[in-house]
């Protein structure tokens, strides 16, 4: 019933753990401990309680749209699985700038591509009662083909970076350090 409540209220979703490996965290001790807040949650506008022994999965980030993830910390954290978690938190940490970055670019120049279209038929961005004026699905289309073709390269770019170096550090790590 707590984690309900804790849903309803704050958007949180609680990951049970598959093993302590897979579901360890950032450590952290301080003015947050101190408070009963995971020390990590600071600033990500949810707080999963001090004693979950569970990775905890927030609401969207507004401008990334991924889900940031507060990683348990075992007391007994072992070398290996720390190792882990801190690959893991890197991996979050990337993807979050990725596609902050990602969707930044796709607001800005979609709002551009709305305004010159708009202009070029001698419209305004409001219409007579004030509602921000639209373009239809073709049109809309036109723009969405322009920014995927013009970004495949990051695209492809952000996927040869991110499943090597993940399948590598999983494989390493699940076969007890041999690399296959």
């Amino acid at each position: 019933m707590a984690a309900a409540r804790v849903l309803q209220a704050g958007g949180c979703y609680r990951r049970r753990p598959l093993s302590s490996a897979s579901s360890s965290a950032s450590s952290g001790s301080g003015r947050a401990a101190e408070r009963g807040e995971r020390p990590d949650s600071v600033g990500l506008g949810f707080r999963p309680p001090a004693h979950s022994h569970s990775d905890w999965i927030g609401p969207p980030d507004r401008h990334s749209n991924l889900r940031p993830v507060i990683f348990y910390v075992p007391p007994e954290e072992s070398a290996l699985e720390r190792r882990l978690r801190e690959a893991r938190q890197e991996a979050q940490a990337s993807n979050q700038r990725f596609w902050a970055r990602h969707n930044r670019a796709f607001r800005q120049e979609k709002e551009e591509f709305i305004y010159s279209r708009l202009k070029a038929k001698g419209l305004e961005m409001r219409d007579e009662s004030g509602q921000k004026a639209t373009l239809n699905a073709e049109e809309m289309a036109d723009f969405y083909k322009d920014f995927l073709s013009k970004n495949l390269k990051k695209h492809l770019q952000y996927n040869r970076h991110l499943h090597p170096h993940t399948n590598k550090f999983y494989l390493k790590h699940s076969t007890g350090g041999q690399s296959r």
